[in-house]
């Protein structure tokens, strides 16, 4: 049997062509993977600044910026550079995240949990862009905003798991602090979703709507809601100085400890640019600086959880058969 050309191999499966004439070194796959996640926060720091210039309907349809045009026309203004910026942007995120697929891919030995936790990254992307279409569709519906920070902040879980899987092996996880402070890490994860929950509700029931003409809101108390989720950023914080004693008291890891300190950090930030906020009527700068420091605690959060197991760097043995298999796959 003849061999397919060249060319119609790279077409049918263009992952496995590269990856048989390029591999990348481990540092590049972690620059890959830390390339990824930078611009997963980015693309939640850039749609608040959409929100808060009041640039949400700057398109004022979708997939195309206007019924006639597929890109930003003068009429539409400043608004309309700023929300077709932010549609553009995505295009950067999902460079970002096929790099690190390609990068995942080539490397050798082939790992396939980085190559797995690759297409996740980019399933998110192209789903939490159809749900931008649908919250430009809506009028900027308050529920579609926050799935849209939702499946945002799932993007960034996804990509800060990546990028520490790049500096560690496919062994199987060790723990290196006993079971209940890993149960306390769950707590903390938890207590952090439902702070983030609580926030996309103070947005879709407080001031900043998206658009200067009449938005639709959240029918919550804003107050009330803003309580809700400052006793959750209270739990949160009890439970992060509750971490940081414990690792100190079973003697973890001298890094272990460190991430529980670095969260630690970011929440006081956090709590402090939150009251702040609070207290002078949600000024626009505060409020982006807040979306920031919330992709920062959940990384932080993560960092935590993650720094409380360990993988050896030892690759699973296969068959040569299992390796010629895996070599001709995409």
């Amino acid at each position: 049997m003849h061999k397919a050309p060249h060319t119609i191999g790279a077409v049918l499966n263009p992952f496995a062509y590269i990856a048989d004439r390029w591999t990348p070194s481990p540092r590049a796959v972690r620059r890959a993977a830390s390339a990824a996640l930078l611009m997963s926060v980015a693309i939640i720091v850039t749609g608040g600044a959409v929100r808060l210039t009041g640039s949400g309907l700057g398109c004022d349809t979708w997939p195309k910026c206007t019924g006639d045009s597929l890109v930003v026309t003068q009429a539409q203004g400043f608004h309309g550079a700023v929300e077709f910026g932010n549609r553009m942007l995505t295009y950067v995120l999902s460079a970002a995240v096929g790099w690190f697929i390609l990068a995942a891919r080539s490397a050798k030995p082939w790992r396939h949990s980085l190559t797995r936790l690759g297409w996740v990254q980019f399933a998110l992307v192209m789903c939490n862009a159809v749900l931008g279409g649908i919250t430009v569709l809506t009028g900027l519906n308050p529920y579609s905003v926050a799935g849209h920070f939702l499946l945002a902040t799932g993007l960034i879980a996804v990509t800060t798991v990546s990028w520490q899987r790049t500096r560690e092996g496919d062994g199987a996880p060790r723990p290196r602090v006993p079971a209940p402070v890993r149960k306390l890490s769950w707590a903390l994860i938890a207590t952090t979703l439902v702070l983030i929950a609580a926030g996309t509700v103070v947005t879709g029931s407080g001031p900043h709507a998206g658009d200067k003409s009449e938005i639709k809101r959240m029918p919550f108390d804003w107050a009330a809601t803003a309580h809700v989720h400052a006793i959750a950023a209270w739990l949160l914080c009890a439970l992060a100085v509750a971490m940081w004693l414990v690792l100190r008291v079973v003697d973890a890891p001298a890094d272990t400890r460190a991430r529980a300190r670095d969260l630690l950090v970011v929440l006081l930030a956090q709590g402090a640019v939150g009251y702040v906020q609070f207290f002078t009527q949600l000024p626009e700068v505060l409020v982006a600086v807040h979306m920031l420091g919330s992709c920062l605690v959940w990384i932080s959060v993560l960092r935590v959880a993650l720094a409380l197991r360990e993988r050896s760097a030892e690759q699973p043995q296969e068959s040569p058969a299992r390796d010629e298999e895996q070599l001709s796959a995409v």
